[in-house]
């Protein structure tokens, strides 16, 4: 369990001031500028060590990230882009940071800006964030005006930061795709290479980064990497911000240590399973982009990043859900399969075929409308699908599907059964009635 001296987010329940005075009083901007005068090279290298893996869902080295911008600014400016986009069903972890601890991630911007020789930041809000994104103003308004951010500021690096307001897709999540709606174009995945740091926002060099990525990077350099990778496990260090919904007595958003085991995680902070732990049937463990696992794998399973890809399944943003024993499986992976038919940009034909196909199968093996032999095509479908699309939205339609089928098939061909016996039997013909 963690110790409450080692929690980065401290108001994540918003009980405290969240303006510049209470951040203050928490220990946020303090030392910011002994921490930029130790230079770029000091601080990737610390991020390095740290073992910060991006806390957006893929959980690429952070330090490493940072480390692929220019070293020598040239004739195109360097730009840092933070990904608020918070857009994948069942993740909540972000907002809380936007709402209740904001001068975390405008303190991270900067020390982000400055080791990437980046003078601006953007900060790409979701849509629907009305007051997050009030709040993250409000925060960086009272940054400028302490001068710890702006021109010629306290801090010794001119840094600006730009709260840009989304338009609710949930393509505009993805890196490339956010880069784009930035610019005023279509929210659509570009094709990679080239990749952001060489050619990104305005075909500048540029860095996306998870919101939370960006919000832990002060205090870890604060208190030094070895304290951070000190915590969690080999590989999958540091705290991790977890929201769990569903069924559990008390949903939350929660900072733990990696690689706490499920089972404490929901009791400890959550009450428990609803109706007890022998009700649990399935959990989601990062988002709904990531396979399902059963109650089976559920009894020693810890949250990180390797543990849960040894699973065939994985951490993402660590967004939990919990269902249980009265939950209809089989129609909520197909509730989850037309969310990602409805955000599919269309770009890839795969995706933009595959989608709406496998939501139309899911939705007919919800009711038991199928054939047994129609499960193996549709897992064959998922297959294509997967792995040939140019961004991970393909994958995030794929994945679901493929942990329904690995784990709950007994479950669809029973549906199928069912409907079968019910099913009246077609009428008989006149002449063999007489």
């Amino acid at each position: 369990m963690l110790k409450d001296q080692d929690r980065i987010f401290t108001n994540v329940y918003g009980l405290h001031d969240w303006g510049l005075k209470g951040a203050m009083q928490r220990g946020q901007w303090d030392g910011t500028k002994a921490i930029l005068e130790k230079g770029r090279d000091w601080i990737i290298e610390q991020m390095k060590a740290s073992g910060l893996r991006g806390r957006g869902g893929a959980g690429f080295p952070t330090g490493l990230k940072w480390s692929f911008m220019p070293k020598e600014v040239g004739e195109r400016p360097h730009y840092l882009v933070v990904n608020a986009d918070e857009s994948e069903p069942g993740t909540c972890k972000d907002r809380e940071i936007l709402r209740h601890d904001p001068h975390h991630l405008v303190e991270g911007c900067l020390i982000a800006g400055f080791a990437m020789r980046a003078h601006t930041a953007f900060i790409y809000v979701r849509g629907e964030f009305i007051r997050e994104r009030e709040r993250l103003q409000a925060a960086i308004d009272q940054a400028y005006e302490a001068k710890l951010i702006g021109k010629n500021n306290k801090n010794g690096w001119d840094f600006d930061i730009i709260v840009h307001h989304g338009a609710g897709a949930y393509i505009c999540g993805e890196e490339t795709a956010l880069l784009e709606s930035l610019e005023g174009k279509k929210g659509q995945p570009r094709l990679k290479p080239p990749f952001p740091a060489n050619v990104g926002l305005y075909g500048c060099p540029s860095t996306v980064n998870n919101v939370e990525s960006i919000a832990v990077a002060p205090t870890i350099l604060r208190r030094g990497a070895s304290w951070f990778s000190g915590l969690g496990k080999p590989n999958n260090t540091g705290t991790k911000l977890f929201a769990i919904s569903g069924h559990v007595e008390r949903p939350c958003v929660v900072e733990e240590e990696m690689g706490i085991p499920f089972r404490e995680l929901v009791e400890r902070h959550c009450g428990g399973i609803r109706g007890g732990w022998d009700n649990l049937k399935a959990i989601i463990p990062g988002g709904s982009s990531v396979p399902l696992l059963p109650a089976s794998e559920c009894d020693e399973l810890d949250m990180d990043f390797d543990t849960l890809r040894g699973k065939q399944s994985g951490l993402g943003t660590a967004a939990v859900i919990v269902m249980d024993k009265s939950t209809d499986v089989i129609k909520a992976i197909a509730r989850i399969a037309y969310f990602y038919k409805h955000e599919s940009c269309g770009q890839c034909t795969p995706c933009r075929e595959g989608t709406g196909w496998m939501w139309r199968v899911m939705e007919r093996m919800a009711r038991g409308e199928a054939q047994k032999s129609e499960i193996d095509t549709l897992f064959n479908v998922t297959k294509q699908v997967e792995g040939h699309t140019i961004c991970a939205l393909g994958d995030a339609a794929a994945w679901p599907i493929q942990g329904l089928i690995r784990h709950f098939r007994p479950e669809i061909e029973q549906r199928i059964d069912e409907f079968t016996r019910n099913a009246k039997p077609a009428e008989a013909p006149l002449a063999a009635a007489e």
